[in-house]
């Protein structure tokens, strides 16, 4: 097989796709009505998620027999029981356990061996990814160029390790989201819907713990390369909790959705959070097979740096209220 026939035929089967769902009426049944959360004016097909995953599993079906078999009703879960949210939402209760089920899933599929603790931790993790990358879906091109760059990064750290067929299921799945962000890219045509972000999200987590377990790369790499959702939403969502707010609830908290209303937009936050995914992945990869304390030295340069991030934004927030509050008073 050609090598780069999976990606292609994820990249083609996922724009042709695409661009048939922008202006199809089926795109009428998704619409992406403006909400407390939202940072668009006007309804937005959220179909995307459809054309993204199948172009995905066209080309896992070329190149990811190998994938455990766990991968498979997992998958089949998330995508049905997002696909539905879409189209006639979900109680938020209904849809954390469907995800829950599907990470015990695979979980339970792939680490009986390591023990019930391991394949716990796993689950939760599975599922809080799986949930992050949905929150982190609301600005145009963010999360369809975080799948862009962070499976890139995991193809190329396989494809040193030798994995061939495993870095061409990430690769793949790299190249439809660069087809979706044809579309999605300010101003954004279509969205990639809860299925498009859910599994997406359970994705990078999986494929994450598949390549630890490969030993194609250490346990912090996948961790390191979907940082800048990791550290966003993380920290968000524990600033809301610790608030007293209803953590479930729409919010426009977050902090990419803070430099959007600061003045960034959507085109320039998205290409500075491209920089940011750029430059974790390719300081990841860099010390990979660096000696274990250069590379808790790098874990430790990238908690000063979003701490040092996080600071700069929520202060420029507070100026931004203050002046609001000062403008508002008689």
């Amino acid at each position: 097989m050609t090598p780069f026939l999976a990606p292609l035929t994820a990249f083609t089967a996922t724009l042709l796709l695409n661009a048939w769902l922008v202006n199809s009426r089926f795109a009428a049944l998704t619409l992406d009505h403006p909400n407390r959360r939202s940072l668009h004016r006007s309804p937005i097909p959220r179909t995307g998620g459809i054309g993204i995953h199948a172009g995905v599993l066209l080309a896992l079906g070329l190149v990811g027999p190998g994938l455990p078999a766990a991968l498979w009703p997992a998958l089949a879960i998330l995508l049905a029981v997002s696909l539905l949210n879409d189209v006639r939402e979900i109680a938020p209760h209904w849809r954390l356990a469907a995800h829950l089920a599907a990470a015990a899933l695979f979980a339970a599929g792939v680490l009986a061996e390591h023990g019930i603790a391991a394949s716990v931790l796993a689950a939760l993790g599975l599922a809080w990814m799986a949930n992050l990358y949905n929150f982190m879906d609301g600005s145009d091109g963010l999360a369809g160029g975080m799948a862009l760059i962070g499976f890139s990064f995991y193809g190329v750290a396989a494809a040193i390790a030798g994995g061939t067929a495993f870095a061409l299921v990430n690769f793949s799945i790299a190249a439809s989201a660069a087809a979706f962000l044809v579309f999605n890219f300010h101003p954004a045509r279509i969205f990639m819907g809860d299925a498009g972000s859910v599994p997406l999200g359970f994705l990078a987590a999986a494929l994450g713990i598949l390549g630890w377990l490969r030993e194609d790369w250490t346990w912090w790499f996948p961790l390191l390369v979907f940082s800048p959702f990791i550290a966003d939403a993380s920290v968000t969502l524990a600033r809301r909790f610790c608030a007293g707010e209803k953590i479930w609830r729409a919010h426009r908290d977050h902090y990419y959705q803070r430099l959007v209303q600061l003045g960034w937009g959507h085109r320039k936050t998205a290409l500075a959070e491209y920089a940011l995914m750029l430059a974790c992945g390719a300081a990841g990869l860099t010390v990979l097979a660096a000696p274990v304390t250069i590379q808790f030295a790098l874990l430790g340069t990238a908690c000063a740096a979003y701490l040092a991030l996080i600071t700069a934004i929520g202060r420029a927030w507070g100026r931004r209220a203050a002046a609001a509050g000062h403008e508002a008073a008689p």
